[in-house]
């Protein structure tokens, strides 16, 4: 399959999504120098929406990275590479990149039945989360890999370290 096929805009994507008769998971993200840590935030979003189920990948714009602070040399990886990366991977079936702060418009706009984010995030501090819950979806938090991280990928980098 082309992977490129599966990064949709956001009104392609709300299409699809409408077209979608199982599950529909949403998990979003910045998603730089993608590893391990990732992959798994990844299957277990996916393995929410069950046999027949979908995973839709929110992935902040390279514009939106910087605005979150991430540091001024963030994202390493530009956004359409970003995005064509996380699309190659089995578990993913969308990804829409969103240049907002925020993806809640973006998850007002597809209507997951499903939102999953890392147990990094307070369950209160959930983007989306009140909405999801409001038609009645599920909120799932999936604990973290330890020492997986992407800033600390970059700064093991930045000292010329390989582990």
């Amino acid at each position: 399959m082309n992977t490129a096929a599966k990064i949709r805009t956001l009104e392609d994507a709300a299409a699809w999504r409408a077209a979608q008769r199982g599950v529909v998971v949403f998990t979003n993200g910045v998603f730089d120098l993608l590893h391990g840590g990732h992959v798994q935030l990844l299957e277990a979003a996916r393995a929410e929406g069950g046999v027949g189920g979908t995973l839709v990948v929110g992935l902040n714009s390279d514009a939106s990275v910087r605005r979150l602070g991430k540091g001024a040399d963030r994202p390493v990886v530009a956004e359409r590479e970003r995005a064509r990366v996380v699309a190659a991977l089995a578990a993913v079936d969308c990804v829409v990149l969103f240049d907002d702060d925020t993806p809640l418009a973006l998850i007002r706009a597809l209507r997951p039945d499903v939102l999953v984010k890392g147990a990094d995030y307070a369950r209160d501090a959930l983007v989306g989360a009140a909405e999801v819950e409001g038609w009645g979806g599920r909120v799932v938090r999936v604990p973290l890999v330890a020492g997986q991280s992407t800033t600390a990928l970059v700064e093991r980098l930045r000292r010329g370290g390989t582990s």
